[in-house]
């Protein structure tokens, strides 16, 4: 080779460089994920040219990397025997990392203010190099060459090529580290011991093994002896046939990327080949998390490519209703280094997300069929979240739907919506619910009366959410949604339905006046009316059959949500003792005082009976104390 040449990088490249020397970017470690993946291609290249017809066969029977660090010299190398460079490769390719999409990536840099995610990004992930060290050489041999070449650059601006030293075919570059500074990310990067952390962290399961050397003392008198180890698993579970993975396997890869001790409930392994190609091994976790149902819980999966990992938590591979899923997505064809940015506009990482939520609600699906004391656990764990995707999946929605599963009147079990339709009582043509905050509170409710006497169930609903997806789901499968505490209520055949309606206006009728002086007592009731719902109590509190129940108005001003005052509607029971005596009070005398406490306490007995919190309790402990010292 001719004597050492120097070349002169352009104004923009200069720019650049000077970034990396002086750059502020939080992980400044991954300089070394960049690295070895460069080394890692190199190898995959190798192999590719092992396959082609040479004069003198290339030996791939022992492809690795190998990092080598001295602490006195503060220099890092990391070497691989992968397909190496000539001259023209070292000119060409360094050039070519270092020139294209420069501008682009300044222009980036202008408008996000900082470097993070965008290194890679431009084909610039080689000069990373210059955020950790003040002198990078690249000595390397080609496959097909017999002359090393030798790259060497201190960042500023400039480079030189020369004749290098390497005899056997490969890559080994060398840092010459600036000094440790932690405070500003600078870690010791000659320690064995920070290597292998970085190496387990960005580069475990790259496919080739990562070898360094390091110094060892026991026995006594102690004795220092040097050892080799490989830094990496190499592991890549995801990539292997299931057959071949024990559950140990599963295990303990799980626990190790979700920091979860407990087994996982289910595996799932899914493979996608064709216009996208992605590996991926997702995790059902047996046990939500404290911190899940937080506004500020952050879910998402392990973003690999082609096993170099570019996020530990990659939210836009699924929607927020999935986050309780755990496990690595590993893709073939997307850039390295994507930026957040890009990976929500990336098309194949959305091809990937709608592949991931069918393949989970296929396998949950599944479940549900074939392991229903297994869902059973799952539902009591994550079905709150999956109660959201019903709300904001609209292309999942019904599939989501019958995954869906709720208490009932029908005992303690879980029913699903399918199974609430297969057993509804002949002539019955909603979906009935009831909402509120516990449940026991809503099986004593008053609504459900006439539900139990008829033999009607009711479908009970205690999570804010549900009111929530209910705001867009009217009907499931044809039958609508509608609440027992909602509207006037008919059930039975039609001719029950016919005889209790002629029956309640002839109720409402007679007792209009009464009905009438009732409502004029009693603030924010709209109307009382006689109900259809009542067998035992006395009166309860109705919504008009489109109007916000009183659980959805509280949920919304306890999220700061302003909600104008809703009016009820005041049902009572003609023949409860209760309403009868009040009835016969106010025809004896329609003026007396003690008629409008009467009516005060009947209204305040069917808030409380709902759940409701009364505004002024005191005045309803001695309006009750009155009554019974009178004997009503």
């Amino acid at each position: 080779m001719s004597a050492v040449e120097t070349h002169e990088f352009q104004a923009e490249t200069r720019q650049l460089l000077e970034l990396m020397v002086h750059s502020v970017y939080s992980e400044k470690e991954i300089f070394l994920r960049e690295l070895i993946s460069n080394s890692s291609d190199a190898l995959d290249k190798v192999r590719l040219q092992a396959t082609q017809f040479h004069d003198k066969p290339l030996d791939v029977s022992n492809l690795h990397i190998r990092l080598a660090a001295d602490p006195a010299e503060r220099t890092l190398s990391i070497s691989d025997n992968g397909v190496g460079m000539n001259k023209e490769d070292v000119v060409n390719l360094l050039g070519t990392i270092a020139k294209s999409g420069t501008k682009d990536f300044m222009s980036k840099l202008k408008e996000k203010g900082d470097v993070n995610d965008l290194i890679g990004q431009f084909g610039i992930g080689f000069y990373s190099s210059f955020i950790v060290a003040t002198e990078v050489t690249v000595d390397s041999l080609r496959y097909d060459s017999d002359e090393a070449v030798l790259w060497t650059s201190n960042g500023d601006g400039t480079y030189t090529v020369g004749e290098g030293s390497r005899t056997e075919r490969g890559t080994t570059i060398t840092l010459k580290l600036r000094d440790k500074d932690e405070e500003n990310g600078l870690r010791d990067f000659t320690s064995f011991w920070t290597i292998k952390d970085i190496v387990k962290k960005h580069s475990d399961f790259i496919r080739y093994p990562i070898h360094m050397q390091r110094t060892v003392t026991q026995g006594d008198p102690p004795v220092t002896t040097v050892e080799d180890e490989t830094l990496n698993s190499m592991k890549a579970l995801w990539s292997r046939p299931k057959d071949e993975v024990s559950e140990e396997e599963y295990k303990e890869f799980y626990q190790h990327i979700s920091k979860d001790w407990n087994e996982p409930l289910e595996t799932l392994k899914v493979k996608a080949e064709g216009t996208f190609e992605y590996e991926s091994l997702l995790f059902i976790p047996s046990k939500a998390g404290m911190d899940l149902m937080m506004q500020d819980h952050r879910g998402g999966l392990q973003l690999y490519v082609r096993r170099v990992l570019i996020s530990d938590r990659c939210e836009e591979l699924l929607p927020t209703y999935l986050r309780f899923i755990r496990g690595v997505v590993d893709a073939t064809d997307l850039p390295l280094n994507l930026s957040r940015e890009l990976l929500q506009k990336e098309r194949q990482i959305e091809q990937i997300r709608k592949h991931l939520v069918r393949k989970v609600c296929d396998a949950l699906k599944t479940m549900k069929a074939e392991s229903p004391e297994k869902y059973q656990q799952f539902w009591d764990q994550f079905g709150r979240l999956l109660k959201e995707g019903i709300y904001q999946d609209a292309a999942r929605r019904d599939n989501l739907l019958e995954l869906a599963q709720f208490h009932s009147t029908k005992g303690d079990d879980w029913v699903s919506l399918e199974a609430y339709k297969e057993r509804m009582a002949e002539g019955q043509e909603a979906i009935y619910f009831l909402a509120g905050e516990n449940l026991s509170q809503l099986r004593e409710s008053p609504h459900l009366e006439t539900f139990t006497k008829k033999g009607v169930e009711v479908l009970l609903f205690t999570e804010p959410v549900d009111e929530v997806w209910l705001s867009v789901v009217h009907e499931f499968q044809g039958t609508k949604f509608m609440s027992a505490a909602a509207g006037e209520l008919e059930l039975g055949s039609d001719e029950e339905k016919k005889q209790a309606q002629e029956e309640r206006e002839k109720q409402n009728k007679e007792m209009a006046t009464f009905l009438s002086w009732m409502g004029s007592k009693l603030e924010g009731v709209k109307e009382v009316r006689v109900s259809s719902r009542l067998h035992e109590s006395p009166a309860c509190l109705v919504t008009e059959e489109n109007g916000v129940s009183p659980h959805f108005e509280k949920l919304m001003k306890a999220m700061g949500q302003e909600m104008p005052p809703q009016p009820r509607i005041l049902e009572v029971n003609p023949d409860h003792p209760f309403v009868q005596k009040l009835q016969s009070g106010y025809e004896a005398n329609k003026d007396s005082a003690e008629l409008g406490t009467l009516a005060s306490v009947l209204y305040s007995l069917a808030l409380l009976a709902e759940g409701g919190e009364l505004a002024k309790p005191a005045e309803f402990t001695r309006q009750v104390a009155q009554a019974l010292s009178k004997g009503l």
